[in-house]
């Protein structure tokens, strides 16, 4: 089964040359594609617990890390979230996956709002450390399929916590288990260690390039 994360650049490429081939010659070539991917997902025959690094300045992030969240929920596996920093809003994602709490999902919103809201930089440091000691708890956990710390990134990036240490704890995770962690800024050591890292691109964004204030269903 070809997903959309199995699609390369050539792949998307090779669509626009498509249109000029006749029917046979699209058969044909479509057939050798099929054929090189069954070989690709043949030799994919390894399963691990992935470390998975969302980042960049575009928006996203969260949003995508979300995705893998439902997606791990409708397998039935247990699921913790942990949000270090934008605890304060009460985001609509919370009301939605309160279905599963107490049941497949754990959520803890540890965060009390952006750098800029809270002025406290000492408080800020007190609530990292907290929802990190919070966050090891699931990554040791076998139980938990998937935990994903949410803008972790930017408490590394502003220092409230120590990269070292956070690279630490995710040796702690079972083999097969996956941890996401969300934000712009990921540092070098985190990127190397991820086995899966994107990053989002800013091109567009209505708030800077329009002043359209953030909404909801789109924002939060």
């Amino acid at each position: 089964m070809q997903t959309d994360e199995t699609w390369t650049t050539s792949d998307v490429s090779a669509v626009g040359e498509n249109s000029s081939l006749t029917s046979e010659q699209y058969r044909k070539k479509m057939q050798r594609r099929k054929e090189v991917q069954e070989v690709r997902m043949k030799n994919a025959s390894n399963e691990k617990g992935l470390i998975i690094v969302n980042t960049g300045n575009g928006k996203g992030k969260t949003t995508a890390a979300l995705g893998m969240v439902l997606r791990a929920l409708g397998h039935g596996y247990k699921v913790a979230i942990i949000q270090f920093i934008k605890g304060a809003w009460e985001p609509s994602e919370k009301r939605v996956f309160s279905i599963w709490q107490d049941d497949l999902l754990e959520f803890h919103a540890l965060g009390e709002g952006f750098t800029w809201d809270t002025q406290d930089r000492d408080r800020d440091i007190e609530k990292a450390i907290a929802a990190w000691q919070k966050s090891l708890e699931y990554i040791r956990n076998p139980q938990f399929k998937l935990v994903l710390l949410d803008e972790i990134n930017i408490a590394l990036k502003l220092g409230y916590l120590q990269v070292e240490e956070v690279l630490a704890g995710l040796d702690q995770k079972p083999p097969n288990n996956h941890v996401i962690l969300t934000g712009r800024g990921a540092p070098t050591a985190l990127i190397s260690r991820a086995d899966l890292v994107t990053e989002m691109t800013l091109v567009k964004h209505p708030f800077r390039d329009q002043g359209i204030k953030a909404q909801p269903g789109i924002e939060y």
